[in-house]
C-alpha cells in the first residue's frame, strides 16, 4: 500500500470499490476518484420481440462463486426458458443444472461479435451475481435493450440506476420473483428497457474519456 501515499489521485471503477479500497488503505477518501469502465461502442440498440411463453435468459460468467450459478439454477426451476449461460461450467454448476433439468446452452470463448450476437437474441440478462467490482454486463444489455435483473449489492446496483431489477442474490426467491416479473408484466419490461438506453450514457466511451482528462488536467494544473 506504501504507493498510495506518493500518488496524486487513485481511480476506480465503482463507488463500491473505492469503499472496498478504504477497508485496506489508509488515505484520504477525496483522493479516490470514481471513473466508470465504458462500454464497447459495439452495444447499440437492437430491437426484438419479447418471447414471455418460452424466453431466452442470458448469463455472462460462471466465475467460482460469485456469479451464483446455483442459486439462480434453483430459481429458474419450472420455469419455461432456455438459459444461455456464457462461461466455463464446472462440474458441481452442471450438476446443479441438472437436478432441474433446465434447457440451457452453454458457450466459451466467444468472440466480441459472437458475445453481441448473444446479447440480441436474448430476451432478458440475469445478472444475480454476489460480488462485483463494477458488473458490464448489466451496462451491455441496457445498451442492446434486453430488461435486466441483477444483485441489490456491491456496485450493482450504482451501475444499474433505474434501469433493472433489483433482487437480493442470496435469496433464491427474490431472484425468482424477479424473474417472473419481467416475464409477466411487459410494461415494467418496457421501463427497464427505456431506462436502460438512458442509463447506457453514462458509460459510452466518450464520457468516460472526458471524465480522465478533466482528472489529467486537474493534476497536470498542480505540477
Amino acid at each position: 500500500v506504501l504507493p498510495v501515499h506518493f500518488v496524486d489521485t487513485i481511480t476506480v471503477i465503482s463507488t463500491a470499490t473505492k469503499q472496498e479500497l478504504l477497508k485496506v488503505v489508509n488515505c484520504n477518501p477525496d483522493k479516490i476518484k470514481v471513473i466508470y469502465c465504458p462500454v464497447s461502442a459495439c452495444f447499440v440498440p437492437d430491437e426484438r420481440c419479447f418471447n414471455a411463453d418460452y424466453p431466452r435468459i442470458l448469463q455472462i460468467g460462471t466465475g467460482v462463486h460469485n456469479k451464483n450459478i446455483a442459486r439462480v439454477a434453483t430459481a429458474l426451476a419450472g420455469i419455461n426458458c432456455r438459459w444461455v449461460i456464457i462461461g466455463h461450467l464446472s462440474v458441481e454448476q452442471l450438476a446443479d443444472i441438472a437436478r432441474y433439468s433446465l434447457d440451457y446452452e452453454n458457450h466459451i470463448d466467444l468472440s466480441n461479435d459472437a458475445l453481441l450476437e448473444e446479447y440480441k437474441l436474448a430476451d432478458m440478462l440475469v445478472f444475480a451475481s454476489t460480488y462485483e467490482g463494477f458488473g458490464l454486463p448489466i451496462v451491455e444489455a441496457n445498451a442492446v435493450g434486453r430488461p435486466v435483473v441483477t444483485s441489490n449489492l456491491y456496485s450493482m446496483p450504482e451501475v444499474a440506476g433505474e434501469a433493472a431489477c433489483l433482487v437480493d442474490p442470496y435469496d433464491v426467491v427474490s431472484i425468482r420473483a424477479g424473474i417472473l416479473r419481467l416475464i409477466r408484466e411487459p410494461e415494467y419490461r418496457d421501463t427497464l428497457v427505456k431506462a436502460g438506453f438512458k442509463n447506457v450514457e453514462r458509460f459510452r466511451a466518450r464520457a468516460i474519456a472526458e471524465q480522465y482528462a478533466q482528472l489529467y488536467r486537474k493534476i497536470g494544473n498542480k505540477s
